[in-house]
């Protein structure tokens, strides 16, 4: 099993300004004319991040998310654009009637949401998204590569990237992926352990 933190940050660290706005953050997804996985997606990136990003897509079975971002974005209406399940962490349950069908799991810890997602994986690769669950989930030891995707915009002050990382001082190791993408840079460091 892969483990990944991700998200797009600001040059500053942040994923989000302090009204969960993210402004110019995901312009990039927007700004080519290369679809990530179907022709008919919303999400247009330049020829320069699509290796990157589709692969990322393709090979990420389960996403790990918050309660706070599930609650920003409606869950995606029920349907994850990159994965095939989701593992909401929260203490609250799923609200009541939203989307049945759906093929999102809550737990009540990140400890837990973690078993779910190995299981549901099924070898596959599980994205964690950042914030404070995903730099929870760092301190824990639970991710093996920290994914970032680098927009050039400076935000000043917001919702930091690791959230409020409370862990030991964390090595990463050189970074894996460097992609110069149109209005993003991505970047992909292995986590060292032990």
């Amino acid at each position: 099993m892969t483990t990944y933190l991700h998200a797009v940050s600001s040059l500053d660290g942040y994923i989000a300004d302090d009204n969960d706005e993210v402004d110019t953050l995901h312009d990039w997804y927007f700004n080519g004319d290369q679809p990530i996985l179907h022709e008919d997606s919303t999400f247009r990136i330049s020829s320069a991040s699509l290796d990157y990003v589709r692969g990322m897509w393709e090979r990420q079975k389960v996403i790990i998310m918050g309660r706070h971002l599930f609650d920003l974005t409606n869950g995606w209406e029920g349907q994850s654009p990159a994965s095939d399940h989701v593992v909401v962490v929260s203490h609250r349950p799923r609200p009541d009637g939203w989307h049945p069908e759906a093929p999102f799991e809550f737990a009540t810890s990140i400890e837990e949401a973690f078993e779910r997602a190995e299981r549901l994986a099924e070898g596959g690769e599980i994205g964690v998204t950042a914030g404070d669950m995903g730099g929870q989930a760092l301190a824990l030891g639970l991710i093996d590569h920290v994914a970032i995707d680098i927009a050039p915009v400076v935000f000043g002050r917001g919702k930091a990237y690791f959230g409020s990382f409370s862990g030991a001082h964390q090595l990463l190791g050189d970074p894996e992926v460097v992609v110069q993408g149109h209005g993003v840079l991505h970047l992909r460091y292995p986590v060292r352990k032990g």
